[in-house]
């Protein structure tokens, strides 16, 4: 195969490193060899420069340094460096877990105390004994392990997943495999059962969910999978679960029209039906705002185009009109129709979702269901643990859906029931949005 199938690329970025060697190639592949051959480090990825024809050899990668905005630059980052999941027995297991399943955090490889290792990384050059990373010199059946910095311990196991069918797309909203341990190492508690906590979290109240044993799951719209724990002291906790290397297609790349409600809308336009330009997605001026491109990669949220990551009527962005937070876009339905501001003769209440609100958070319609103190939020549609009035069939106008935080009785701001039994009902983790307007 060709030699840069190993490496993941990234146009336009940067990354900043001490250990570097500079070449003069003529291609990415002559750079890849160059990657490949390296004495003076390890090479995890290489910067090739179209214009200058320049090859750096680097021994980072965005994994383990700051990445910068870089035009001319492409990047390359070996495949196996990437990976924070196990193939078989993780002989080749290149990740950067450095604390065992129990939550201990591992001795570095080079050092003698507490424990004098038999395992160095000059008696095993090829093992890439760095840091304290868990790897697996002697081929352990039981995978990656390490020695740890409990002197009653000499060493123990990491909880490194499994690769193939353990990865997650975009943010796991759709994530199906068996990982059942916490990023801590701690085990997930049955999502059936309500000890030892208590929790709204059952199959009929968020059908599709797939709720199923104790496998780490995403109902509501978290950044990535979690589960509640087995341990009475710690509710709940992310899952270390890796993000597949590629992307599902998205379906529409490239057109300047939408269908439905332009979802996957992926064209570049990039002002709105008023005129404003689109803030670029990736910045927090003027307008401050949770759709961050990193936190959600599947929702192509490039440059300042307009797009329509969380299902409104059609593609918005935010404006650079400081006056002016959000509009909706005019791109023609591929049918033929236009969607513009024609449309707001009809008196139309419209919502986005946000991570922060604005006055009382009455409009508030995002995805976070987190409360101050971190307790998980009960689906509205559940009466457990808390019984409870405040319905979605009560309050149709209120947008009780999932368990997402919102304020349905003009409180101060936005609130839910929690999952907890001893704390009813909680104010949520969300701040006020900086809007110029409102000031």
């Amino acid at each position: 195969g060709d030699i840069l199938d190993g490496y993941l690329r990234t146009d336009g970025v940067w990354v900043l490193t001490r250990n570097k060697q500079f070449y003069s190639t003529n291609n990415e592949k002559e750079c890849a060899e160059k990657c490949d051959a390296e004495i003076n480090f390890n090479c995890r990825a290489f910067l090739f420069t179209k214009k200058k024809l320049q090859c750096l050899t680097l021994a980072e990668n965005t994994k383990t340094t700051v990445v910068f905005h870089s035009e001319d630059a492409v990047l390359y980052e070996k495949k196996i460096y990437l990976l924070q999941c196990k193939r078989g027995i993780g002989k080749d297991y290149r990740g950067t877990e450095a604390k065992t399943w129990r939550g201990i955090p591992c001795q570095k490889w080079a050092e003698k105390s507490p424990h004098n290792p038999n395992y160095t990384p000059e008696k095993y050059p090829r093992a890439e004994l760095e840091e304290n990373y868990c790897r697996n010199p002697d081929g352990d059946v039981r995978g990656p392990w390490c020695y740890t910095t409990d002197p009653a311990t000499r060493f123990d196991y990491c909880s490194i997943p499994e690769c193939e069918g353990q990865c997650m797309e975009c943010n796991g909203e759709d994530y199906h495999g068996n990982v059942s341990r916490t990023e801590s190492g701690l085990e997930c508690q049955r999502w059936d059962a309500q000890e030892p906590h208590m929790h709204g979290y059952i199959l009929k109240h968020f059908p599709g969910k797939d709720l199923k044993m104790n496998y780490c799951r995403n109902p509501d719209g978290e950044l990535r999978p979690w589960c509640f724990t087995m341990s009475p002291t710690k509710r709940w906790e992310y899952c270390n679960i890796p993000r597949c290397t590629t992307h599902p297609p998205a379906s529409g790349l490239g057109f300047q029209c939408i269908s439905g409600n332009g979802g996957d809308y992926r064209g570049r336009i990039a002002i709105t039906e008023s005129g404003n330009t689109c803030q670029h997605w990736d910045m927090q001026f003027p307008h401050k705002h949770g759709w961050i491109p990193d936190r959600y990669p599947c929702k192509g949220l490039e440059e300042n185009y307009c797009r329509n990551p969380n299902g409104e009527k059609r593609p918005w962005c935010y404006t650079i009109n400081s006056s002016v937070r959000w509009e909706y876009c005019a791109i023609p339905q591929c049918d033929g129709t236009e969607q513009s501001a024609g449309m707001s003769n009809v008196a139309v209440q419209v919502f986005l979702p946000e991570e922060c609100y604005q006055g009382e958070g009455l409009n508030y319609r995002g995805t976070t269901s987190i409360t101050v103190s971190g307790r998980k939020c009960q689906a509205w549609n559940s009466k457990s643990p808390h019984d409870h009035g405040k319905t979605p069939e009560k309050f149709p106008n209120a947008d009780l859906r999932e368990n997402y935080c919102r304020n349905p009785d003009g409180d101060s701001r936005p609130w839910c029931f929690t999952t907890d039994p001893s704390v009813p009902w909680e104010y949520c983790n969300l701040k006020r949005c900086d809007d110029h307007t409102e000031e």
